[in-house]
């Protein structure tokens, strides 16, 4: 297949990439490389993709709608991983304008090159953060998503809507996938475990929000891009349910390990890892933040055959054994 990743400098994208690139497809892939974090490592993980003759790069903003329009004019894509977002709930506190132009005004640009170019399925991330303070769990697709406590969240929330305005309206088959704070080796450093490493590492006390009363459904990077790779080989159909009020081919899934950790276990598998103890900042829950996040996956299941497995351990023994490799630490 002729592949269209965007944000593939990122994180999940360079993962996403390796595996799709690994199966024999052609990869195009895109990014801004913004300084939202350390770009060296973005380019680091674009050096490695490089080595593929399948693959290719353009440096490329999403909010930029002239050239995001001439991409789809000169290329055919039969599938669209959108990946690229301006990403973090904390970041959305202080510059909002970053969320607006890429997370809402280049989401559409990409509806409309998926639009313009009958791509024959777009995957887009979505995020768990869209499921605010719920407190029903575990989170549910069905459950009611509509008081966001955060931008970030609410563009995310708006990629949802928009999406499904345009598979409804332009026969767009696509599937939107609510990620569950992923994390592994590669990943970004402004995540909690990639800050409490560095900062155990170097003997500087870490900040642990709400007094350490948080749990999160951490998930492996490897088991997000089997979920990715798995849906993006199964289009949603048009949906005949007459007891449904979308008929759009249209989907929404969580990707999360169905297992939430608590914050201060999730510090001791680090502690043990590192063989050293952390300095703990003890600190009020920020704006922004959610006490637990957990995902049912049941939908996952039972399309694509597939729930998430990794063990905390087995991750943050993975991250730690990159994260010494690269730093030479």
């Amino acid at each position: 297949m002729n592949i269209l990743i965007t944000g593939i400098a990122g994180f999940i994208g360079y993962f996403l990439a390796q595996r799709l690139l690994s199966e024999d497809n052609q990869i195009y892939g895109i990014d801004n490389l913004n300084n939202y974090y350390d770009v060296t490592l973005k380019k680091a993980r674009l050096s490695h993709l490089s080595l593929s003759s399948n693959f290719t790069f353009q440096y490329l903003d999403l909010a930029d709608r002239s050239e995001m329009a001439k991409l789809f004019q000169e290329h055919s894509f039969d599938c669209v991983v959108n990946l690229a977002a301006q990403a973090g709930v904390r970041y959305s506190l202080e510059n909002p304008s970053a969320y607006i132009d890429s997370n809402l005004t280049g989401f559409a640009n990409i509806l409309e090159g998926c639009r313009h170019s009958q791509v024959s399925h777009l995957v887009f991330a979505s995020s768990s953060s869209v499921y605010g303070a719920n407190k029903k769990v575990p989170f549910q697709v069905s459950d009611n998503v509509d008081f966001p406590v955060s931008l970030y969240a609410a563009t995310k929330k708006s990629n949802e809507l928009m999406a499904h305005a345009y598979s409804h309206l332009y026969k767009i088959p696509t599937t939107g996938l609510r990620f569950f704070t992923v994390y592994g080796p590669w990943g970004r450093p402004d995540m909690a475990y990639f800050k409490f490493v560095k900062a155990i590492q170097t003997n500087q006390p870490i900040d642990v929000y709400n007094f350490g009363k948080m749990k999160r459904d951490f998930t492996y990077i490897d088991d997000i891009v089997e979920g990715i790779t798995r849906v993006m080989r199964k289009p949603p159909q048009v949906n005949i349910d007459p007891d449904n009020s979308s008929q759009a081919a249209y989907k929404i899934y969580n990707i999360g390990n169905n297992s939430p950790v608590e914050l201060m276990h999730f510090i001791e598998v680090i502690e043990q890892e590192l063989g050293k103890k952390a300095q703990k900042n003890m600190l009020p829950m920020q704006a922004g933040d959610v006490p637990m996040t957990y995902a049912d996956v049941d939908d996952l299941m039972k399309d694509v055959g597939f729930k998430p497995s990794t063990s905390i351990e087995t991750g943050i023994h993975n991250f730690i054994e990159w994260y010494r490799d690269y730093f030479k630490n």
